[in-house]
């Protein structure tokens, strides 16, 4: 249930769908003779749009969250990858059968580049289906994905059931069976890497953060930034979402710290 009503809570609370919720709330009311409130609605709501579309909110959010655990340097000896879901287009490959990799597909770009290095390294792929959509699970089209590029297919485990990052951990433990002594690197985009952590700690699966896929160069100060509108709201929406997530799995005992860090 908890994997339902979360998607179902940020499809609510996303910047674009509240800045449509207060402009409806604002006009209903501008109806109703509540001018003053309907103009404060409308107003939060024109802010918002501004903040996320031509400012570097955004940026400022994520950049803790990518800064908090640094790449550490490559160890000899790696007994094992896992790689988060989330890199993948569900919706295109569901149809074409292919391996088409979205925004976050760099985390499944860098896996391929670890498993190449360490050949005897086995890969867990952790993407169940989507939640609220009737997807193929992106387990699937990662290991096409991988097998493409020469992986042998019996070094892959696939957890095509896991439908949170929750899930996630707890499943790709059981397929991991970590022995003692072994090194294990995890693989998902360094702004979903606190709350990955801290959920892997909690399924007490030990494993060497390895982040990727930045969005943010962690330079871009306090400005105005217009010249690209789409992407500067994409970047907000992804660091609004992660650290409303770190909020609710802290919230819910999932994980035992709002920040995990080192």
């Amino acid at each position: 249930m908890f994997p339902y009503l979360t998607r179902i809570f940020w499809l609510l609370v996303q910047p674009l769908s509240l800045v449509v919720l207060l402009l409806v709330a604002g006009l209903a009311l501008s109806w109703l003779r509540r001018r003053w409130i309907s103009r404060v609605l409308v107003g939060l709501a024109l802010l918002l749009l501004f903040l996320c579309c031509f400012t570097t909110f955004g940026y400022m959010l994520i950049t803790p969250l990518e800064q908090r655990f640094e790449r550490p340097e490559e160890p000899a000896q790696v007994d094992g990858i896992v790689v988060l879901g989330g890199g993948m287009d569900g919706e295109v490959n569901t149809v074409r059968g292919g391996y088409e990799l979205n925004r976050s597909g760099d985390r499944f770009v860098e896996a391929l580049r670890l498993a190449l290095r360490h050949p005897s390294a086995r890969v867990v792929i952790a993407g169940g289906p989507a939640a609220l959509v009737q997807q193929e699970p992106e387990a699937v089209a990662g290991k096409r994905f991988f097998e493409a590029f020469g992986i042998a297919p019996e070094r892959i485990l696939m957890d095509d059931q896991s439908r949170n990052t929750e899930e996630n951990a707890q499943f790709a433990r059981q397929l991991a069976k970590v022995s003692d002594g072994e090194t294990w690197l995890l693989v998902t985009s360094a702004f979903h890497m606190p709350r990955a952590v801290g959920l892997f700690r909690k399924a007490d699966f030990p494993v060497v953060p390895w982040p990727a896929d930045y969005l943010a160069s962690g330079a871009e100060g306090v400005r105005i930034k217009p010249d690209q509108s789409t992407e500067n709201v994409s970047v907000s929406s992804l660091a609004l979402r992660e650290w409303s997530g770190l909020l609710g799995y802290y919230l819910t005992g999932r994980i035992d710290e709002v920040l995990p860090g080192p």
